[in-house]
């Protein structure tokens, strides 16, 4: 299978690439992104075939469904690694917290966080792609949180590769960081900035289009790609939970194999429900598919009026961080799927110079068949949060926005399977706040608070992360992030 450009074709870039050549180079014409030319059909016979199967042979075989140009050891010892799960025979559990609604849980790999699920795989590809081409790469990630961590615990001490990782300065919680800056493989460095996530994902894009950054990096023997949901090597990866936890309903005897049901997915940069909204493509039996938005609700305004208006730039920092994004760059590759290369290249375009686009009556129309959307507030998730523990389910609050979606956006009727993106080590202080009324605890304070309270462990790798040495101690302005990457290599 070959992939094709977001936004056309301009004449210097290949009309098409293979996977590893899309996912060494990200970044298409005119700024787009890549996606299959084509996406293969599964339908209910496959689904039947894998009633049975592990999570790493629905994997395999999904991905054979592409035909993309990897060799197949490679593959298998990348989905092996989803053994390193807590539950290899089963590492994205489902669980039933009330009638009809279920909680796909991503969170059980290294890094206690969904991000795990696609970069763990990807990593090893990447980094056998280099090998077998004798190159070396620079990769490039910016972090709302979690991105950040799995990209470093993938690449670390990996043949080839470098790694640059940027995150908002005080953007993340103090266990996403620790989990960055005490990373201290030689190949890896983490970098602070002085702004926001649209800050580190503005910069990262710039890099990966300078001609200029990227004739400085040829002179070291140096080429340069990008961990982030950008790279549609995350996304094929991502494609394959939505399926699995449509298998575990089947398995549980909640639904029959082509009931529909609802995806309620916690939207930031739309990756995650991007991977839904392929797998519905390819014949999942979805009814909707449901973004869970916070405050920063650009998404929520878009498929409910059309208009993806960012003018007055105002990100609001919040309780659920990994959402606290105004550009979501996986937006464009559900326009391109609705409306075409051209017409995705005018709306990105208005967007680069004013903002803002706006999409017609029919092109909302075509949205809203797929997607609904709601926000949840802070003091919304906070309530949602102390009433699922209540009911005996412990949750962080990127997965609260979810509950506001169920109540707000679903037929009770049909089952739903709300995604829970990070464990509640992730986000501690916002959780103990919840659950005990105690303001303003720092992460290790939290953390035993809601271990106490709810009589769980705090799992020893986010334990530890409170006696490891800092290790990347730079934060620095925006206009710094080029020259710090070129003297760190």
């Amino acid at each position: 299978m070959n992939f094709i450009e977001t936004r056309g074709n301009d004449a210097t870039h290949p009309l098409s690439v293979t996977f590893s050549e899309a996912i060494l180079s990200p970044i298409a014409s005119y700024g787009g992104l890549y996606v299959p030319q084509t996406l293969p059909q599964l339908g209910e016979d496959f689904l039947k075939k894998h009633i049975s199967s592990s999570y790493k042979e629905l994997a395999l075989d999904m991905l054979s469904t592409f035909e993309i140009d990897i060799e197949h050891d490679v593959l298998e010892e990348a989905v092996a690694l989803y053994d390193r799960f807590d539950d290899p025979s089963n590492p994205v559990p489902v669980v039933k917290v009330k009638k009809n609604l279920y909680v796909s849980e991503l969170y059980h790999g290294p890094t206690r966080a969904f991000k795990d699920m696609a970069l763990q795989p990807f990593g090893k590809i990447l980094s056998s792609v280099a090998q077998e081409k004798a190159e070396n790469y620079l990769i490039l990630a910016a972090t709302s949180g979690d991105t950040g961590p799995a990209a470093l615990e993938t690449f670390k001490n990996q043949k080839n590769i470098q790694v640059v990782c940027l995150y908002p300065a005080n953007g993340t919680s103090d266990v996403q960081r620790l989990q960055m800056v005490t990373e201290d493989a030689s190949n890896l460095k983490v970098i602070g900035i002085k702004g926001n996530f649209d800050d580190a994902q503005s910069a990262l894009k710039y890099l990966l289009a300078s001609q200029s950054f990227k004739a400085a990096l040829k002179e070291k023997n140096i080429s340069l790609s990008a961990a982030n949901s950008v790279n549609f090597g995350r996304i094929i990866f991502q494609i394959v939970y939505h399926i699995h936890n449509y298998l575990e309903l089947v398995r549980q005897g909640a639904i029959t194999i082509g009931e529909k049901i609802y995806l309620n997915v916690p939207s930031g940069n739309f990756g995650n429900v991007l991977g839904g909204f392929y797998a519905q493509n390819m014949g999942l039996p979805v009814e909707k598919l449901v973004i869970s938005s916070n405050e920063n609700n650009i998404l929520t305004r878009l498929i409910q009026t059309g208009v993806y208006d960012i003018r007055e730039g105002d990100l609001k920092l919040t309780t659920s961080p990994a959402m606290d994004i105004l550009k979501s760059s996986n937006v464009e590759r559900v326009l391109f799927s609705l409306y075409g290369a051209q017409r995705t290249r005018e709306l990105m375009a208005d967007l680069d110079a004013h903002n803002i686009y706006t999409l017609s009556e029919d092109e909302l129309k075509k949205l809203q068949e797929v997607f609904v959307a709601d926000y949840c507030s802070d003091s919304e998730g906070k309530e949602y949060i102390k009433s699922a523990f209540n009911d005996g389910y412990l949750m962080d609050p990127h997965t609260a926005t979810c509950f506001k979606t169920f109540d707000t956006k679903s037929d009770p009727k049909i089952k739903s399977v709300i995604y829970s993106t990070a464990e509640w080590t992730k986000f501690s202080p916002v959780i103990a706040n919840a659950l005990t009324g105690e303001e303003n605890a720092v992460d290790s304070v939290a953390l035993e608070a809601i271990s106490k309270e709810a009589k769980v462990e705090i799992p020893a790798m986010i334990k530890g992360l409170f006696d490891k040495r800092i290790i990347h101690d730079s934060v620095i302005e925006k206009e710094d992030i080029e020259r710090e990457i070129l003297k760190f290599l």
